[in-house]
């Protein structure tokens, strides 16, 4: 599995990444593609259209990032990523400490995005 450093030194990856993909457009997009051409901009033609996204899965003790690439047939965990304490006490806060996979947003988003060195 894949850490910030390697998703960092990978350019390619890096410009593949969807800030704004959400887990439940890439669920609407790669798992009922054939019928949501008119809601998107994005439209899936086959199991190589792709997505690459992060996610805040809350169902163990701690939260934990995970980039995910998926396909019509599957999502991949690429990486897994502690975030910092406070980081996570505040994310709790935010989605009132309920269990589920978010999107990544806010200070996640912008603390993500300054480790690897993305220039929005």
């Amino acid at each position: 599995m894949m850490n910030l450093k390697d998703i960092k030194n990978n350019r390619h990856l890096l410009n593949e990444i969807d800030w704004n993909m959400t887990p439940e457009e890439a669920v609407r997009l790669y798992l009922e593609w054939g019928c949501n051409w008119a809601r998107s901009n994005y439209v899936i033609r086959s199991k190589n259209d792709t997505a690459h996204y992060f996610v805040v899965n809350t169902w163990k003790e701690k939260p934990v990032i995970y980039f995910i690439r998926r396909n019509s047939e599957q999502a991949e965990e690429l990486a897994k990523i502690s975030m910092p304490k406070e980081l996570e006490d505040e994310f709790l806060d935010s989605v009132g400490h309920n269990k589920g996979v978010f999107s990544i947003e806010g200070e996640v988003r912008d603390w993500l995005q300054k480790e690897l060195g993305y220039h929005a």
